[in-house]
């Protein structure tokens, strides 16, 4: 059988390169068109791919190529994530038979029955899902694949603090891709990334503006999950970072506090000699 296969499938490619179609007309039996598909041969399937970026913690649908499923001899998941062996998942319809290979994740499965829909499903979704998912077709009438080279965004956490020397410090961490940050009003400003791995980066930007020239300065950072801005007011920044409301609100209590204390005493004392002299 694994020669008649690896005939076959010379056979099949020869002519498929010949045709500017995805449609090889080709007559296989199913058992040779499914131990093909088990052997990991690529039955004249001409390529079509396409880019995927989905958002962190979210689920994603990945779809077939649109063939009427009553014409499907075999289904075939081909998974390849970074540093993970090949995982295939496989559906045979003539006797209603799913195989898989090396498939341990159980957030990759199909979203339902492949007899009636062989999407697959992952999620959620996490960086570590990011790689080369592709799906195989085998018809009666020819053979189809779809293939999604799929990237994972994460947002990041944005901060506005002030640093030494008067620079005010914006910085979005852990983002994937990097972001981008701007400044309003424009200043003096040095900005650096750090790599975190898996395609994650941090990105600081540093600034300072002339004392007196500027008095309320925003952080503008740009990326694809969504845009974040966020301000500080240089004249009360001060007081608002370093010394929040409550902290403000139980000074004013220990130091009124106090004067009550050290008034009762002085009259106290007061007092006091004045019955003495008496």
């Amino acid at each position: 059988h694994r020669w008649r296969v690896i005939y076959f499938t010379e056979e099949i490619s020869a002519s498929c390169s010949s045709t500017p179609y995805a449609i090889c007309c080709a007559k296989l039996t199913h058992e040779v068109l499914y131990q093909a598909f088990l052997s990991s041969f690529s039955l004249c399937v001409c390529p079509d791919n396409t880019s995927l970026s989905v958002l962190v913690d979210t689920k994603v649908v990945l779809a077939c190529p649109p063939v009427s499923l009553t014409n499907v001899l075999i289904i075939r998941w081909d998974i390849n994530l970074r540093g993970k062996p090949s995982c295939a998942r496989a559906y045979r319809r003539d006797n209603n038979e799913t195989s898989e290979r090396n498939c341990t994740d159980e957030r990759i499965s199909w979203e339902s029955r492949p007899d009636l829909n062989p999407a697959l499903q992952i999620g959620p979704v996490a960086t570590t899902h990011e790689g080369y998912y592709r799906c195989e077709v085998a018809t009666q009438e020819g053979n189809f694949g779809l293939g999604y080279h799929l990237q994972v965004s994460v947002p990041p956490e944005v901060t506005l603090f002030r640093g030494s020397n008067g620079s005010i410090v914006c910085r979005a961490a852990a983002g994937k891709p990097a972001a981008q940050i701007s400044w309003t009003p424009p200043g003096d400003c040095h900005t650096v990334e750090q790599q975190l791995g898996n395609g994650a980066v941090t990105v600081q930007s540093t600034c300072q503006w002339e004392d007196g020239q500027v008095s309320n300065v925003s952080c503008s950072v740009s990326h694809v999950t969504g845009n974040k801005s966020l301000s500080l007011d240089l004249n009360q920044g001060v007081i608002t970072l370093e010394f929040p409301a409550s902290a403000l609100l139980i000074i004013l209590y220990v130091k009124f506090s106090l004067f009550w204390v050290i008034l009762v005493i002085v009259g106290c004392s007061y007092f006091q000699r004045i019955n003495d002299c008496r």
